[in-house]
């Protein structure tokens, strides 16, 4: 999950940073591209990722200290993350373009959102469904959809200066190279970390 979330970061922080600094130049239809490319992207990237890991899995969970009694639930717990490791991908990335085009609060407001409905949800499902493990990681992915639905309609609202629109739907060179290098940066400490 970390690894996913350096994944995150490295399209979130990049994207913010490129949003600001459109913003700051005033040239607003550049920024919605870059919210276009941030969500193209996220696809991408989130769809190689679980395709990758779900391959990968038993191994990269051995590496990160699964046992023999553990691999199970481990293995369980993670194939459902990774079945909605596109919308965990889109959450970081959407809500790092919120904080940066002036909202947040409502950036906090939809993490708050996820970590309030994972907490209950948790426990209904584990406890109540009798899922087990396998409930948790199902809470985990409906309260990211439930914060990833807040932030669609915020950026599918026609009122919003940034906004989802026609012809911003496009990977651009220039946009993924910027985002990218950007945050190369963030994306290689979350990595370190996760190593370590």
């Amino acid at each position: 999950m970390n690894l996913a979330a350096a994944f995150g970061s490295l399209v979130g922080v990049g994207a913010s940073t490129l949003v600001a600094v459109k913003l700051g130049q005033k040239d607003y239809e550049g920024a919605n591209k870059v919210l276009g490319n941030v969500l193209i992207l996220n696809v991408v990237l989130g769809v190689a990722f679980t395709i990758a890991f779900l391959f990968l899995l038993d191994p990269v969970l051995y590496f990160f200290g699964a046992s023999e009694n553990t691999i199970s639930y481990a293995r369980d717990y993670m194939r459902i993350i990774l079945y909605g490791n596109v919308v965990t991908h889109m959450y970081l990335g959407l809500n790092a373009v919120l904080r940066s085009v002036g909202y947040p609060k409502l950036a906090m407001y939809t993490t708050l959102l996820s970590v309030v409905f994972n907490c209950v949800l948790n426990p209904l499902f584990i406890f109540g469904f009798g899922w087990g493990i396998k409930g948790s990681a199902i809470a985990t992915v409906i309260s990211q959809v439930l914060s990833l639905a807040v932030q669609l309609i915020h950026f599918a609202n026609p009122k919003q200066l940034i906004r989802f629109r026609t012809g911003i739907f496009s990977l651009r060179k220039d946009i993924v190279q910027g985002i990218l290098s950007i945050g190369m940066s963030p994306f290689l400490m979350n990595l370190c970390s996760c190593l370590i």
